[in-house]
């Protein structure tokens, strides 16, 4: 899917947690309904069938308790997104990379393949819509989430190019798919945040770390002799650059996916480098913005909303622009999208217990026009505010009520600006208090099991916030946009 990914550094992050963060997009003209689920050790199945590439495979027991952000409409498959498991160890999967011919024709994509009445079946890869599901129940660290998933591309191969990242309280990695069967990781630096568009995103990587200590990079064990024999090392001098050998460099990046990553850097480095007019040092149609980068200061809950929000305000290609007759307005693929479907940051705190330690934040429907708003994630259930979304459009469901609001705020853009401002403000503002406040109740020593009733009753309550301050915006866009239809008219009935 169509999707912005940012990673966040312990060293990098304002409170010492590790941070994943990415909105999940549908494709352009589509919008999967999202909920938030807890999927409980017996209902995880022993055997797992992909809808869409009909592989099957037998999984190990036991698996952990996790939560996840699947589709209302499995037509398609589970597509579990984002979440943490009961080992406080979290992964979002996936991000859809870009990739060159070179490395497809070396190693085909693995493509599911109907009988045709000469030939049998042939099940394809694994996908984005399994990634969550096969992995995320098993693993106890992110690093081990990094081989698992390898070893599944290995054995079964991939029918689509993707990225996925891994956290757990001292570590992210991130992982990209390399062809059918190939892959490297490498490891976010503790100081540094990585921004990830619809590319391939990795850059510099010790090939010589990744067959040996692995300290910092990760790859399939005959990554070196396929990028040889394959012809696929692109790099001049220097060290070995994945991003040349692995990666894209078209037109279409340039509009789509170079310009997500340069809105980013450009938020949380301004002073570093130049980055607008000619004689700029990165410019949006630059192929080489640095995979992972050291921040001016600290970034904060808020500055990753705000960032996988953003839609190039204070640019020339801010869609909402005064200047409707510019003609860089609207040009470049935003990251707040009206085909955000959800937005998950986990937040894994050093300074408080393992029963309390998980924060998801999530948003729903498209970041421009949603709130962020935290919930504990060790539970065995989640609020049915966010758990009740169904195909049918409902006002007790938390992902149609923000679709509502972005849809009406969007045609009202400066008229409701404030409102979303004033939404977004409260609700964060309220979650951080209910979470600050329900911190207090935790004990350092309480059990991660005992722990889960009072995450749950932490969580009815930050729901009830949110229900009454997504309920107060809806009414207010609705009020403002009402006076601003078409047919309206100054003289009233005397």
């Amino acid at each position: 899917m169509p999707c912005t990914t940012l990673l966040v550094g312990k060293k990098a992050s304002y409170d010492g947690s590790t941070m994943i963060a990415r909105d999940h997009d549908s494709g352009s003209g589509s919008f999967d309904p999202k909920k938030f689920v807890v999927v409980q050790p017996e209902d995880q199945p022993r055997v797992y069938t992909s809808k869409i590439s009909h592989l099957t495979i037998d999984l190990p027991d036991p698996p952990m308790r996790y939560t996840a952000l699947p589709n209302v409409i499995p037509d398609n498959g589970i597509w579990g997104g984002s979440g943490v498991n009961e080992l406080n160890v979290s992964m979002t999967a996936t991000e859809t990379l870009t990739s060159n011919e070179r490395v497809q024709g070396a190693d085909p994509l693995v493509e599911y393949r109907p009988a045709d009445g000469k030939n049998p079946e042939t099940p394809g890869g694994i996908g984005e819509e399994d990634m969550l599901t096969l992995v995320l129940p098993y693993i106890h660290s992110a690093r081990e989430g990094v081989q698992l998933l390898g070893s599944y591309l290995e054995r079964f191969g991939t029918y689509e190019m993707n990225g996925i990242a891994f956290s757990d309280l001292d570590e992210i990695w991130w992982l990209e798919t390399i062809g059918g069967h190939h892959w490297i990781a490498r490891r976010v630096p503790d100081d540094a945040y990585v921004v990830m568009p619809n590319w391939f995103g990795i850059d510099e990587f010790d090939l010589e770390d990744a067959m040996g200590y692995q300290l910092d990079h990760m790859c399939s064990p005959d990554l070196p002799e396929f990028i040889e024999k394959n012809h696929l090392d692109l790099t001049m001098e220097g060290a070995f650059n994945a991003r040349l050998a692995f990666g894209s460099h078209s037109d279409a990046d340039h509009t789509y996916n170079t310009p997500r990553a340069w809105f980013v850097q450009r938020y949380f480095n301004p002073r570093s480098y130049s980055w607008d007019g000619p004689e700029a040092d990165f410019r949006p149609d630059d192929d080489d913005l640095p995979w992972a980068m050291i921040p001016e200061r600290k970034i904060t809950v808020e500055d990753v909303k705000y960032a996988l929000s953003g839609y190039y305000q204070g640019t020339p290609y801010d869609p909402y622009g005064k200047d409707e007759s510019s003609p860089l307005r609207g040009k470049m693929r935003p990251i707040g999208i009206n085909r955000n479907n959800f937005l998950s940051l986990v937040q894994l705190r050093p300074y408080v217990g393992e029963a309390n330690r998980a924060v998801e934040w999530l948003a729903f429907g498209s970041n421009a026009f949603n709130a962020l708003v935290p919930f504990y994630a060790n539970i065995n259930a989640a609020p049915e505010y966010l758990a009740n979304t169904e195909a049918a459009i409902s006002t007790d469901s938390f992902y149609w009520n923000n679709r509502l609001i972005a849809a009406l705020a969007d045609a009202h853009f400066r008229s409701c600006a404030n409102l979303i401002e004033r939404y977004q403000l409260s609700v964060q503002s309220r979650g951080h208090a209910l979470i600050n406040r329900f911190d207090k109740l935790f004990g350092e020593d309480l059990p991660y099991d005992d722990g889960a009733s009072l995450c749950e009753e932490a969580n009815e309550a930050i729901a009830d916030m949110l229900k009454e301050e997504t309920a107060r915006t809806l009414a207010a866009v609705l009020h403002e946009a009402s006076n601003h239809m078409k047919n309206a008219f100054s003289r009233s009935d005397a």
